[in-house]
């Protein structure tokens, strides 16, 4: 049973690891500025939610337990208020997202 528990942990650690580079490499790649922040929005739910359930399933019962349960909460509340403050800012500041390419809407009838 522990080893279950010990490999279960070691998936979801790797997982974890994988979305965060992933999402990571999503932030150097992506071409503006939300969609960077759409990868980075991929590195808080299932990077850090993936790493935190890996190293609960180390922790056990206690209280090492309940502070990783009080992290994953503070991480899920705040990341998505964050990350609409931060797309409202963009908005009001005039940024636009970068959609397919214009067309002359005045040419068509």
């Amino acid at each position: 049973m522990i080893s279950l528990i010990d490999t279960l942990s070691w998936v979801c650690l790797a997982a974890g690891g994988l979305f965060a580079a992933i999402g990571g490499l999503g932030l150097l790649r992506m071409p503006d500025f939300f969609t960077r922040m759409h990868a980075a929005s991929l590195i808080d739910t299932m990077g850090a939610g993936l790493i935190l359930l890996g190293l609960l399933l180390q922790a056990g019962f206690g209280l090492v337990a309940m502070k990783l349960l009080m992290l994953a909460g503070l991480i899920f509340l705040s990341s998505p208020t964050s990350t609409h403050a931060l797309a409202k800012a963009a908005l009001a500041k005039g940024i636009e997202p970068l959609l397919a390419k214009r067309e002359d809407r005045s040419s068509k009838p």
